[in-house]
């Protein structure tokens, strides 16, 4: 009995059972991870080039390890901070969102600057 695989079948099977990681980057050797607090970010990376904050209405965190869940019920006022990483001319920079003292979301830019 032969079996056929289609190219694209395989293609998707194989995306769809790896892996999904959380969202890091590099600080040095230093992996940040999403669901790290604001604290292990400063030591790892130090201060940032820039913060901006706002106040958003959303559904309350709750942390798994390292997967974050929103509840469902009552949306509660958040503050949501938007810290940039500035590695320099030749290293990517990186945004990351911290809300309610931990890593939310990590988003890789274009190139730094000096």
């Amino acid at each position: 009995m032969r079996l056929y695989f289609s190219l694209p079948a395989v293609a998707a099977g194989v995306l769809l059972s790896a892996p999904c990681w959380a969202d890091s980057f590099r600080c040095g050797s230093i992996l940040v991870n999403e669901g790290d607090t604001a604290d292990q970010l400063l030591s790892r990376c130090g201060k940032p080039a820039q913060v901006t904050s706002r106040s958003v209405l959303r559904a309350p965190i709750v942390w798994y390890g390292s997967r974050m869940v929103r509840v469902p019920g009552d949306m509660i006022e958040t503050k949501v901070e938007t810290w940039i990483y500035n590695f320099g001319p030749n290293k990517l920079m990186q945004q990351v969102e911290v809300e309610g003292g931990f890593v939310t979301s990590v988003r890789t830019l274009g190139y730094g600057h000096h």
